[in-house]
Order: C-alpha cells, then sequence, then structure tokens
C-alpha cells in the first residue's frame, strides 16, 4: 500500500507529466493507490499525493474503483459551496466554493480516450484531484489570513502526533 505524503511535503508541489504508457507496473500501482485511498479513508487520490510524478489519479464513483490518466478539464459551469477535505491534509475540512458542473477528458484504465460530464461531488472530487497533479492544496484557495490560520491549526494536528507522516529518508518518487 502506498503511503499518502501529508502537506508540507515538497513532492505535493511539483507538476505532475503526462502518462506516456499504461503497463502493468502501473496498474499495480493504481490498484496500490486505491487500497491507500479506501483505507484513509476517501474517495480519491492524486498520484502527486503518493510521491508519484505522473498526471493520473484514482477515485470512487458510487463504490466503483476507477482510474483517470492524463485528466484535462475543459468545461465547467455554475457554483457549488461544499465542505471539502484531503488526504494530505488530514483533520482540515473548508467549506469551498467550486464549479457545480464540469467535463473533463482523459484515458481510462484500458487506453481509451474518454469524456466525463460531472456534476456536485464527482464535479468537484475532478477538481480537488486535477488540483494535486498541478501542485496547488485546497488552502491555496483561500484568502492569505484565513490560509494562514489553516496552515496554524494544520500545524498544530501535526504536533499533537495526530497526523502520521511518510518516514524521513523515504523517496519522494516512485
Amino acid at each position: 500500500m502506498k503511503t499518502i505524503r501529508i502537506a508540507g511535503d515538497p513532492v505535493l508541489r511539483v507538476v505532475a507529466d503526462d502518462v506516456e504508457d499504461i503497463d502493468g507496473k502501473l496498474i499495480t500501482t493504481c490498484e496500490s493507490m486505491l487500497e491507500a485511498m479506501y483505507d484513509a479513508p476517501g474517495i480519491g487520490l492524486a498520484a502527486t499525493q503518493v510521491g508519484i510524478q505522473k498526471n493520473f489519479f484514482v477515485y470512487d464513483e458510487d463504490g466503483e474503483p476507477k482510474v483517470l490518466f492524463n485528466p484535462k478539464l475543459v468545461e465547467s459551469s455554475g457554483s457549488w459551496d461544499y465542505e471539502e477535505g484531503c488526504l494530505s491534509i488530514p483533520g482540515i475540512y473548508l467549506n469551498l466554493t467550486r464549479p457545480k458542473k464540469v467535463t473533463v477528458t482523459g484515458i481510462d484504465i484500458n487506453g481509451n480516450e474518454i469524456i466525463i460530464e460531472a456534476d456536485e461531488l464527482l464535479a468537484r472530487l475532478f477538481q480537488h484531484e486535477l488540483d494535486h497533479l498541478n501542485g496547488i492544496l485546497m488552502l491555496d484557495h483561500l484568502e492569505a489570513g484565513a490560509q494562514d490560520e489553516q496552515w496554524n491549526e494544520f500545524n498544530k494536528l501535526k504536533e499533537s502526533g495526530k497526523i502520521k507522516i511518510a518516514k524521513k529518508g523515504s523517496t519522494p518518487f516512485d
């Protein structure tokens, strides 16, 4: 099972490179990421969150595990306020406004190009994971003062020992 990286790890700020080849090793990595995601528990996990600088994420859609390679947001509309959490910032939940509906393109696990239209929670999940693949954390969507307040809260949680952090010396790249 992959270890989920925690905010403060520089690997979370790197922009992911596109996936060139979907091979057996990558499929095994996706399975390991799904295991980590469900164990956390979560509904989405970007490759960058486990130290892999490749452009893909795993997610759960109505109880069905899925993966999307080289995702791109091509259209969005509306707005929706919702409390959002992040596996890389455990213990912090933010009410964020994001587009309500999105259209995303990418490649599925079988190598097929796909177009997905999503709204509300699934749309939010796609936007959140795309942010990760671009080195953006949910706290980056806050204004400076609110951002500082949330970072302070997160640091208190880390200092309390309630948050598991990857071991020092573990490689940030897979």
